[in-house]
C-alpha cells in the first residue's frame, strides 16, 4: 500500500465512522476536514487516534452545536456539560474529573461498543493499514527533536489562516495532506507567508 494513498484512504474511513456517529445522532455537525485528525495530538482529548477519539470529538462537535461551552483553560479541562454530552453519545467516566483535563478521560460502555462495532473494526482496519504504510525502519532515520523529547510525534503547530479572519493552530505536514476548509467562509486554511522571516 502506497504512502501517498493510505492517508486519503484512512480520511475516508473517518468520515464515514463520523457518518456512522451521525445516523444516531443527526445534530452532530459534518466532520469538515476528517485529515486533520490524522497526525494531530492532543493530550486532553487523547493522544492515540481511534473510534473512541473520535467519539470524543464527536461530544465537541455536539457542543458546539448547542452552543454549549464543554470546556475551560484553552480546552484542556473538559467540564461537567462535556460530561453530560459524553453520556449521551455512549462514553463513560471516572468518578473524580482529572486535576487538569477534568473528565476528559472517557471510555466506551458496553452498549456503545456493541452498536459501532463494525465501525470500530473497519476504522481498527484503516489505522492498522496506515501505520503498517507509514513507518518505516526507524533505525536508520532521524525525527528531530519531537523523538528526542518523547513527543508523539504530530510536530510543531502553526497558526494556519482563512480569509475572513478565523485560524486554526496545524502541523504543516498535516495541511499539504489536503485543504483543511474553513466552516464560515468555506475557503481553504493557509499558513501566511512572515515577512522577515529569515531575520527571526
Amino acid at each position: 500500500m502506497s504512502t501517498t494513498q493510505t492517508p486519503p484512504v484512512l480520511a475516508a474511513e473517518l468520515a464515514q465512522a463520523w457518518a456512522d456517529i451521525q445516523r444516531y445522532h443527526p445534530e452532530l455537525p459534518d466532520l469538515a476536514a476528517p485529515e486533520s485528525l490524522i497526525g494531530e495530538s492532543s493530550s486532553a482529548c487523547g493522544h492515540e487516534l481511534s473510534f473512541e477519539r473520535l467519539l470524543h470529538e464527536a461530544v465537541h462537535g455536539i457542543a458546539a452545536a448547542r452552543g454549549i461551552r464543554d470546556t475551560s483553560r484553552a480546552g484542556r479541562y473538559h467540564n461537567r456539560r462535556f460530561l453530560a454530552i459524553a453520556e449521551e453519545l455512549g462514553l463513560d467516566h471516572p468518578e473524580e474529573p482529572h486535576p487538569s483535563s477534568g473528565f476528559s478521560l472517557v471510555t466506551l460502555n458496553p452498549e456503545a461498543k456493541r452498536r459501532y462495532r463494525p465501525t470500530i473494526e473497519r476504522l481498527q482496519r484503516a489505522l492498522k493499514a496506515h501505520t503498517a504504510a507509514t513507518s518505516s525502519d526507524t533505525s536508520r532515520t532521524f525525527r528531530g527533536p519531537a523523538a528526542r523529547h518523547g513527543s508523539s510525534g504530530g510536530g510543531v503547530r502553526v497558526k494556519a489562516v482563512c480569509d475572513c479572519g478565523r485560524n486554526v493552530r496545524v502541523v504543516p505536514s498535516v495541511l499539504a495532506q489536503a485543504p483543511i476548509v474553513c466552516g464560515g467562509c468555506g475557503k481553504p486554511f493557509r499558513i501566511p507567508e512572515v515577512v522577515g522571516a529569515a531575520a527571526s
